[in-house]
């Protein structure tokens, strides 16, 4: 049988190598050049990755140009219409969706893990009141790792799992523990009696004083968000987590490197910066002139929530959220949300515009999480830490596949060096240009 491989030759030496390709079971062959440079002498340039396979994954994939979306091998909308975050969650760390008993068991073990510790409540009085969350997310997930040794065995998958689960059980009440802190109000214990997502809204919004009753409705919304952004493939957070895990980092740090890479606005921040864009904007009345803006390259202005780095064509998820933000505003009464309204007559008219169209700049998942977020009251500053909640996930998957991965290693990305070749150390006094005397 013949070997499936792609020729390079060096034009100035006239030397040919073989590469090999390797297919995967679905998706574009990748073009294996770990012995590139070791045979030519030369780096590839890659900015941003956007050609490169850095990993072998089971998890999640992407084809940008159909649009499709499969959590390993489900499609996201089925998951979305049939399944829990909870059951993604087996779903992503054990590769297979659970039968009763093992969901049932998966969802004691996470509820066991629910807790932090009582010290960590002074590490939150060390942040000011008014400290982003994700600041204080960072801070704290990282810290983790000092108070359980007992799973920092990277190399034990006892340890692996203990730590996965304790990540994905705590992430809501540290995430929660935030927020508090941030309204001031008292720190408030999980329930193991509730779901996931409905622990987080209790730990969130209940006080000593009252009794809080959990809407069914803005429950399954945050539970339907959390399913569409619990792993995204190889994005810059879990990357980051890959990375930081390739040189044996503790996990807890490792998932706390992919926090402090999703703040970013080009990334989690993304539905913050749209509702940031929509106060802008304020009415309809000034679509058009914002709409100009953005085509402006002039300008600074950009239209948030519209386009995707890996999706050409409509993000798979942003159809499904459409829906749901619809389906959680009437059911709240608040149908004629102005900022609702807003958002959907900017997407009538992007959608209508050659310049969109043409570019492929389709509304996607961040346009209108950030509409839900609020009507659940969730406050803008909250919005990157619910993504994290969520996408820890994944983070945990990514991480515990690649520890497992016997062709890992640490890694180590090269540069096309474009400063000084060599110059020799000049003393102080005879540098040019430095002003040495009396002033």
């Amino acid at each position: 049988m013949k070997k499936d491989t792609v020729t390079f030759t060096d034009n100035t030496t006239g030397k040919s190598i073989e590469l090999p390709v390797m297919r995967g079971t679905v998706g574009p062959p990748v073009i294996d050049i770990s012995k590139f440079y070791k045979e030519t002498g030369y780096f590839t340039f890659d900015p941003g990755f956007m050609s490169t396979a850095s990993c072998r994954s089971k998890i999640t994939y992407i084809d940008g140009d159909a649009g499709i979306l499969r959590y390993r091998g489900y499609p996201i909308e089925q998951l979305a219409a049939k399944s829990s975050f909870i059951e993604v969650a087996y779903l992503m760390l054990y590769g297979d969706l659970p039968c009763a008993s093992e969901l049932e068991r998966f969802t004691a073990l996470i509820r066991r893990h629910t807790m932090i510790n009582e010290s960590l409540k002074s590490f939150y009085q060390g942040f000011y009141h008014d400290a982003h969350p994700m600041a204080v997310m960072v801070g704290v997930f990282g810290s983790l790792s000092a108070f359980y040794h007992d799973s920092l065995d990277i190399n034990n998958p006892e340890h692996r799992e203990l730590a996965a689960l304790r990540m994905i059980a705590k992430m809501p009440t540290i995430a929660a523990a935030s927020y508090k802190h941030s309204t001031g109000e008292p720190f408030i214990y999980p329930k193991n009696k509730l779901g996931y997502c409905g622990n987080l809204l209790h730990m969130m919004f209940s006080v000593p004083s009252e009794d809080y009753q959990i809407d069914p409705i803005a429950e399954r919304a945050l539970d339907l968000i959390f399913i569409l952004h619990a792993d995204h493939e190889q994005n810059a957070s879990t990357s980051t987590v890959r990375l930081a895990g390739s040189s044996s980092a503790n996990p807890f740090a490792c998932v706390s490197s992919g926090i402090t890479a999703l703040w970013g606005p080009a990334h989690g921040g993304a539905n913050e910066a749209v509702l940031n864009m929509l106060d802008e904007i304020g009415d309809a009345s000034q679509i058009e002139k914002y709409i100009a803006k953005a085509k402006d390259k002039s300008d600074p202005f950009r239209l948030m929530g519209f386009g995707h780095r890996i999706y050409k064509e409509y993000d798979p998820r942003a159809t499904i959220i459409r829906q749901m933000c619809h389906e959680v505003l009437t059911k709240l009464g608040k149908e004629d949300d102005p900022l609702f309204e807003l958002a959907q007559k900017l997407e009538e008219v992007a959608l209508t515009d050659d310049y969109f169209k043409e570019r492929s700049l389709y509304p996607n998942v961040d346009f209108y999480s950030g509409i839900i977020y609020r009507v659940l009251g969730i406050p803008a500053n909250m919005f990157t830490v619910m993504f994290a909640v969520a996408r820890t996930v994944g983070w945990v998957a990514q991480w515990m596949e690649m520890i497992s991965d016997p062709d890992q290693r640490i890694s180590r990305p090269r540069q096309l060096y474009e400063g000084t070749s060599l110059r020799d150390y000049v003393s102080i006094e005879r540098r040019a240009g430095c002003d040495l005397g009396e002033k």
